[in-house]
């Protein structure tokens, strides 16, 4: 049987032939007049790919490093999506090349990738077999502020990187009073869009439309949300259900020195005023009401997956079972 193209590389010239086998089943890689052809057999189980599409001052950072330091024990491949000025919107060409990296890119599956690019629905594609996506979300006030702060100071990850607002000394608590662009209500607009996906009435701040879409792929596309504030029990859950990514990653999170250290720098706390302020606005209201109803859904679900003891949890067993299993041999 002949071997399709390897699509990533759009077919590029390649040195003499040769075989590669991995770590899971059988891999034949075989290049043939200067061109690379791929035959992979692949295990359910490898034919994984995870889609982070990371909200910005979520913990994605801290999460994401967990992926990196686990990736190399549990044999999968980590790909950070670096899109030009962190544009979260592909153009339609792009997309089409991603979706078809994505699906077709066999030697890096099983794949986790990651990067600030908003949901995109495969099935417009023609794709069968989707991609999990998985996602992080915080309260739209406190990653705001966040976000002010790492523009202005970075953070502990990397101290030394200079940062686009680096000098502005304001206050957020300032900003909000001065009534500064930086801190303005329609900053807020960002984790729905994220959900939303590349409809340009995701991007319509204040869009109800926006809002009902971004609820829909939440609980019909996204496998798990987490929220920020309970991280670990996100990180306890996924290990639950995906351990062949994520197979140690609840211990790692409580003892690894850097996994899940990461902190914006000079960050002040807003005051009950400037948090006030915000919250009279329509477009926190609706930031707001996305963030409970996601918060609803991970609460429901860990409920469902864990219980708690002496203030620890503990994921529950396997609660179903097979019988009456007819015909009878």
């Amino acid at each position: 049987m002949q071997c399709p193209a390897h699509a990533p590389g759009d077919n590029e010239p390649l040195p003499d032939t040769r075989y590669e086998r991995s770590s899971s089943g059988t891999r034949r890689t075989v290049y043939e007049n200067g061109t690379r052809r791929s035959c992979t057999s692949l295990d359910n189980e490898d034919d994984i790919v995870i889609i982070y599409n990371r909200v910005p001052k979520t913990a994605s950072t801290s999460f994401t490093n967990i992926a990196y330091d686990l990736c190399g024990k549990n044999h999968y491949h980590v790909l950070h999506i670096n899109t030009t000025k962190n544009n979260p919107v592909m153009s339609i060409q792009d997309q089409v090349r991603f979706v078809k990296n994505v699906t077709e890119w066999r030697e890096m599956k099983p794949a986790f990738y990651h990067g600030h690019v908003s949901f995109l629905d495969f099935t417009k594609f023609g794709i069968k077999r989707k991609p999990i996506y998985i996602n992080v979300i915080r309260d739209p006030i406190e990653r705001l502020v966040s976000y002010y702060y790492f523009l202005r100071f970075g953070d502990d990850y990397r101290p030394g990187l200079r940062r686009r607002k680096q000098g502005d000394k304001k206050t957020f608590d300032e900003c909000v009073s001065a009534g500064g662009s930086d801190c303005a209500p329609e900053k807020l607009w960002l984790q729905i869009p994220f959900f939303c996906g590349h409809y340009s009435e995701c991007w319509n701040v204040g869009s109800q439309w926006a809002l009902e879409q971004a609820k829909y792929n939440l609980v019909n596309e996204y496998m798990l949300v987490g929220v920020t504030e309970e991280l670990e029990d996100f990180v306890m859950m996924l290990e639950a259900a995906l351990p062949r990514f994520f197979k140690g990653a609840t211990e790692l999170y409580k003892t690894g020195k850097k996994s899940h250290l990461r902190k914006t720098s000079e960050k002040k706390p807003p005051t009950k005023e400037s948090i006030a302020k915000l919250q009279q606005s329509a477009i926190w209201k609706m930031e707001n009401e996305f963030y409970e109803f996601a918060l609803e859904q991970f609460q429901f679900v860990r409920a469902h997956a864990v219980r708690e003891k002496d203030g620890e949890l503990y994921l529950l067993a396997q609660n179903f079972f097979y019988e009456k299993i007819y015909p009878k041999n």
